[in-house]
């Protein structure tokens, strides 16, 4: 089972607050107020958003954190990759010497492309579809499996 981690899980619901209020600076105190979020959880995760530049930070009385660019802007792509590192679904869709088999093994290419096609579905999705209501039709992502040939990582 393919699966993010927990603290990945709370920085979606996070950032879905912070999308959902965009126009104000928020504080992690605040945040974790209205999510139920452990304070010590989100300020963990709010600098790491910081660090990977998802998130901006305002140091101060008036400071605070708010999205380094618009919702639709921010991918979920870009969400996991700043909490878990490159998304990848085999050892060898990171890197070519890291699995012994990776020189004989005639199904490599093919979890490339696998690979290619879910990071290209994360890519596909934004912040801004993710505060959208979960019943809101006529959203439909479609990728093209000739686009993953062609567009070399």
């Amino acid at each position: 089972m393919l699966r993010i981690s927990k603290l990945t899980d709370y920085a979606t619901v996070i950032l879905s607050y912070m999308a959902r209020n965009r126009a104000q600076m928020h504080a992690a105190a605040e945040i974790s107020g209205v999510t139920g979020i452990a304070l010590p959880t989100v300020s963990k995760i709010l600098k790491v958003l910081t660090r990977s530049e998802v998130l901006s930070s305002t140091r101060g009385a008036k400071g605070g954190y708010v999205l380094a660019q618009a919702p639709d802007q921010i991918s979920v792509a870009r969400i996991i990759s700043a909490l878990e590192g490159p998304i990848a679904l085999t050892e060898c869709s990171i890197s070519d010497d890291i699995c012994q088999q990776s020189f004989t093994c005639e199904i490599r290419g093919n979890w490339g492309l696998i690979n290619k096609a879910v990071e290209a579905a994360l890519e596909s999705v934004t912040l801004a579809d993710m505060i959208l209501p979960a019943d809101h039709p006529g959203i439909e992502f479609k990728i093209p499996l000739q686009s993953l040939y062609s567009n070399p990582s």
